[in-house]
């Protein structure tokens, strides 16, 4: 869930829509030192209006950073698991930036404006963490011929839901609304001052718009104007979870790599000559077979699922929950979890075996599922058979 901090001691910042979620009397938290809106009234209307119309957000508390240069490619394609390389100029590219053991430094988006243009979009607790490591890879023995630049005069607001397509198209000019229109997933196009890009972290279509500080607010109220409803991060963290998305430091972290975490997608082993971070402790890894996998539980029953409880396989703890919630789109408890799947291998029945989870001294049962929960607005849950998990 969305994680609320209290550090007095420590300057909140606010993001260039602050005074405008304040009109909208929107409840505000300290989220890793941000100021920021976690609902405006009620965040299961947010959640619905996402899932059936358009919702907005502010996620202008994310880090940008520039990669420039002639090396820029060359450094990126060292730098993250993922394989820049195969971006077009426009594109973008989900991916995982990874510690020499293969754990999990920050997940990310990268954009290629060009072959010596890209931009970072990283998550907002670990901007100087990623930051200080991407120089200090920068600097090492391979000498790249590139620039790090940390981009603070840019606001992102996130358009998410079915008709998002309709509602930006009020605010743009019909030229360019035409390319919008053809952008496929993981695309982007400029107009003027922006970049749009049809990207986003709840499920459904949606785009992700960089704009200048001072545009946010003119371009916030007039995507409200149009029929758009402001969306607080309550409401993302249960989209995104819905949605089988992971959240950093919750679901995966520097201790885990991608091949614990469902990101083994996110990986590119096509060219075997490229040498990225991480590398040599995946591909050993991937030899002596992880050990745990993340999963889907749907509960069966009433409760509230919540991170940090412990699994249950025939009363013997097997694993625990990463991210837990309420799923306003099932009505139901649903959660991520990271189970050892070696605990599976003496269950001789070819159904998933019962799973339960220990709520208020109670062993409630759970069934495991493949993410996501819910996949383009309906109910998706696919039940893991005990071959499938072992296998994959």
């Amino acid at each position: 869930m969305v994680k609320i901090e209290n550090k007095a001691h420590k300057t909140i910042k606010k993001t260039p829509l602050n005074p405008e979620h304040k009109l909208l009397n929107a409840e505000m938290i300290n989220f890793y030192d941000w100021e920021m809106p976690i609902h405006y009234g009620s965040q299961i209307q947010e959640h619905h209006t996402v899932r059936e119309n358009c919702g907005v957000f502010d996620v202008s508390h994310m880090g940008i950073v520039d990669i420039t240069g002639p090396d820029a490619k060359q450094f990126l394609r060292y730098l993250l698991a993922n394989d820049i390389d195969k971006c077009t100029d426009n594109s973008a590219m989900y991916t995982c930036m990874l510690n020499y053991n293969g754990g999990i430094i920050d997940d990310l988006i990268t954009y290629k404006i060009n072959s010596e243009n890209y931009r970072l979009v990283i998550n907002a607790s670990r901007v100087q963490e990623d930051l200080t490591w991407i120089r200090e890879q920068v600097k090492n023995k391979h000498k790249f011929n590139t620039q790090i630049t940390q981009i603070n005069t840019l606001a992102i607001i996130a358009l998410q839901g079915p008709n998002s397509s309709k509602i930006i198209s009020e605010i743009i000019n019909p030229e360019t609304m035409g390319v919008i229109n053809q952008l496929q997933p993981f695309q982007l196009t400029q107009y003027k001052a922006w970049i749009i890009a049809r990207t986003g972290y709840t499920g459904e279509d949606g785009f992700e718009i960089m704009v200048p500080d001072e545009q946010a607010g003119t371009i916030w109220n007039s995507l409200i104007e149009h029929g758009a409803k402001p969306c607080g991060l309550g409401a993302r963290d249960t989209l995104r979870l819905e949605a089988g998305l992971n959240l950093y430091g919750k679901d995966m972290t520097e201790s885990t790599s991608p091949l614990c975490t469902n990101l083994k997608w996110t990986i590119n082993w096509k060219d075997e000559t490229r040498n990225f971070i991480g590398k040599d402790a995946l591909k050993k890894e991937s030899l002596d077979d992880p050990q745990e996998k993340l999963v889907g539980l749907y509960l069966k029953g009433k409760g509230v699922l919540r991170d940090g409880q412990i699994i249950f396989l025939k009363e013997e703890p097997c694993g625990i929950i990463t991210s837990g919630g309420f799923s306003p789109s099932l009505n139901n408890a649903i959660a991520f979890a990271r189970i050892k799947f070696k605990s599976l291998e003496n269950n001789n029945t070819n159904f998933t075996p019962e799973f339960c989870v220990k709520i208020r001294n109670k062993m409630m049962p759970v069934i495991l599922v493949k993410p996501p929960f819910i996949k383009k607005g309906k109910k998706n849950l696919n039940l893991i058979f005990e071959s499938d998990y072992i296998a994959n």
